[in-house]
């Protein structure tokens, strides 16, 4: 049963990790709430590539964290611990 939880509640913050990028992209163009989309990238910003005559296998990782996507996370829990009660 402890397992199952600690699914959903990585599930859940995944989520709030989604929305809160989302967001925070989108307030990129409004000045007043541009700092939402103050972050960084990490990852691997030019894909590799794996050709094999057959097929071709491309690999690439990049993760965006910004300010509302920390929100978003923060936010996410909180309901998830309300709702859990």
């Amino acid at each position: 049963m402890k397992s199952k939880s600690t699914w959903i509640i990585i599930m859940v913050m995944l989520i709030g990790l989604v929305i809160g990028t989302v967001i925070g992209s989108y307030c990129s163009g409004i000045s007043s709430l541009s700092w939402l989309d103050y972050g960084k990238v990490f990852g691997i910003t030019s894909p590799m590539v794996l050709d094999l005559g057959v097929f071709v296998l491309t690999l690439g990782l990049t993760i965006k964290i910004n300010i509302a996507s920390i929100i978003g996370i923060i936010i996410s829990f909180v309901i998830y611990r309300l709702l859990v009660r």
